[in-house]
Formats: C-alpha cells, structure tokens, sequence
C-alpha cells in the first residue's frame, strides 16, 4: 500500500518515513506540501498523512484541497498542535485521524493499520 506523507521537518518525516517502511507500505515524503498535493495525482496513495503547520500551504489546506477534488483517500493529521479547535477543524474538513506530536511510532503503525483495513474494507 502507499502512503505519502507531508511534513516539512527534515528529521520528523525521515522517522516516518522510516518507521512506515520497516511496515513495508511504499512511501512518497514531502518537505513541501504543495509538491505532496501535485504527487497525489501521481502516486495515487491509500493514505495521506500530514502536518498541519507547513510553509506554503498548510495541512488544513492540504486536507481542503485534496477533498474539494474528489479525493477519498483516510486522511492522518500528525501536529504539535493539540488545541481542541485544530483537532475539531481538521476533522471537519475530512481527516479522518489526528496524533498529536510528539508520539509513538508504534501508535502511528497502529492507526495507519487501522485507517487502511477500513478503507480496504469500503
């Protein structure tokens, strides 16, 4: 399954990546959202994770964009940014999971396993 994923701290998105692959799911990584939204047409992913506070564009943007076009793909916001409003409004505009940073990798395995089997399931 593929994965790409959007977050613009170097070492951050390495440990994902990394992590990710050790699950054997093929990763595209972006340091710059706006090239992770002209790779979702390309890669074609199973699943989006993003950040939310990116340069450029943010991840609630990201999250927007790729709804607006269509795209039903599970969505995982990863943030530093635990504020009930940011949860509530990443989630209003089509995440379909939030963690907030910093967190276990195990967890993130987890909930990737998790939004995949349901979405395979639809």
């Amino acid at each position: 399954m593929k994965i790409l994923v959007a977050e613009d701290d170097p070492l951050m998105l390495a440990l994902i990546k990394h992590r990710l692959t050790l699950d054997n799911y093929t990763i595209s990584a972006h340091l710059d959202p706006r090239e992770a939204l002209q790779a979702v047409e390309t890669f074609k992913p199973d699943l989006i994770i993003t950040d939310i506070v990116m340069p450029f564009t943010s991840g609630l943007e990201l999250i927007s964009i790729v709804r607006s076009s269509g795209v039903k793909v599970p969505i995982l916001v990863l943030s530093a940014m635990d504020q009930e409003a940011t949860v509530f409004e990443s989630l209003s505009l089509g995440a379909n999971d939030f963690i907030t940073k910093p967190f276990n990798d195990t967890e993130l395995s987890m909930r990737v396993k998790r939004l995949l089997a349901v979405k395979k399931k639809k």
